[in-house]
């Protein structure tokens, strides 16, 4: 058949369309970009997220190096254009500070392709975790072992004195970056609430041997091994303030078992406890104070067994728990699973959503939710893959991708981190 001089214009006026707005015959287009550490080869995989079907496809020039080994978090910058990624190195020792530690600043390009840029240090040993302030503007970096302040004409010492080495207390540490909108560029924000010597401290000291944190609104919280949560209130200016002015404000957790994670959303902030396989739940207050709901918040995570993660979605409605093991009988391998629950704004009590647990690859351990929140995906440690899962932001649910849910990433799976469009 033959088309008119009209048709022939009409569709060629349609496929300039599709391509002016970035859709194929086989998708509606790239939402999101997403990038996945592994530890195992020091590499950063990524991915373009697809509207139509979520499917993932290797960003050109994936996997990128980490400029470091070990990496254990990643962030991304609001906005999508700068990328965060931190390096444990391969030393658990206080003693030295590993060369092969630190932070990786990049800068993401029009295609999702990651530039290095220039590698930070924290002020502490053994780093363990990142995180962004709410409104991007912040990074803060969580150290296993804060320095120690050695004091002036100390003998066998700089005569000026200083943090020269690690600390004998156990203490943590937080290190704050100020980030530069235009580079990506990070510059140390000081300790201007305690001063030695004349002269603020480069950090802020925090609990014994902190693990993880998280950013809510005002607040940061660490999760520490001592089984204590410690809340610290943010300024506008990055700095961190303890309600009580000093390391005597924490929140030890009763009856807790192993506490593996911290996570929140909105005004929720949750713990997982592979030690007890259960979910702590706490509302965060005035000057970030944790309450336990009616009922001590304690909800038990069965059939899921050793939670390691969890995660809220953007609208704070539903809790998903990534679980190494479960109490089902002969489940469909891997043994891993997520449960899911509803969190019920009326009494803050969690509801297990319908079809909970929900299948996922071996040892999940962290999860991120695309920007149009129509898909989440989980990093999965053991098989170093990626599950996709169609959400359903009305009923919780998660279900298999239409074209597969299982997408290989780059050696040991480790955290995700995504973006919407990139603002150039």
């Amino acid at each position: 058949m033959k088309l008119s001089l009209f048709g022939r214009f009409a569709m060629a006026l349609v496929a300039s369309l599709a391509l002016g707005l970035g859709m194929t015959a086989c998708g509606g287009g790239t939402i999101a970009y997403m990038w996945v550490i592994g530890s195992q080869y020091n590499q950063i995989a990524g991915f373009k997220v697809d509207d139509y079907t979520g499917n993932l496809t290797q960003i050109v020039g994936a996997p990128f190096v980490t400029h470091g080994t070990n990496p254990v978090s990643i962030v991304v910058k609001p906005g999508g254009r700068y990328v965060f990624v931190l390096n444990q190195g391969t030393s658990t020792s206080s003693s030295t500070r590993d060369p092969n530690s630190g932070i990786s600043v990049y800068s993401v390009g029009g295609d999702g392709t990651l530039t290095f840029q220039a590698p930070y240090q924290s002020t502490g040993y053994v780093p363990q975790w990142l995180q962004l302030d709410s409104t991007g503007s912040y990074l803060y970096v969580l150290d296993k072992y804060s320095p120690s302040y050695i004091a002036p004409n100390t003998p066998g010492y700089p005569s000026v004195g200083g943090f020269v080495g690690p600390n004998t207390d156990g203490l943590g540490a937080i290190t704050v970056f100020a980030i530069d909108s235009s580079t990506g560029r990070l510059s140390l924000v000081t300790n201007a609430q305690t001063q030695l010597n004349n002269v603020n401290t480069p950090m802020f000291e925090v609990g014994t041997g902190p693990f993880m944190m998280k950013t809510i609104g005002g607040c940061v919280f660490t999760l520490d091994n001592n089984n204590t949560v410690f809340p610290y209130s943010i300024s506008s200016s990055g700095q961190l303030a303890l309600p009580n002015g000093a390391i005597n404000g924490g929140y030890p957790i009763q009856g807790a078992g192993t506490l593996t994670s911290i996570n929140g959303g909105g005004s929720y902030v949750f713990i997982t406890d592979s030690g007890t396989d259960s979910v702590r739940e706490f509302t965060v207050g005035s000057g970030c104070a944790l309450t336990p709901p009616a009922g001590g918040g304690v909800t038990s995570n069965a059939p899921g067994l050793n939670p390691q993660y969890s995660f809220i979605d953007a609208s704070s409605k539903y809790l998903y728990v990534l679980n190494q093991s479960t109490t089902v009988v002969n489940p469909v391998q891997p043994y891993s699973s997520i449960t899911a629950y509803v969190i019920n704004s009326a009494n803050s009590q969690l509801q297990v959503v319908t079809g909970s647990p929900f299948t996922v690859g071996s040892n999940p351990v962290c999860m991120v939710e695309d920007p149009t929140s129509q898909y989440m995906y989980i990093s999965n440690r053991n098989d170093g893959t990626v599950t996709g899962k169609q959400f359903d932001s009305t009923t919780g649910i998660l279900s298999q991708l239409s074209r597969g849910s299982t997408f290989p990433s780059v050696g040991t799976g480790g955290c995700l981190g995504l973006s919407g469009s990139v603002d150039n």
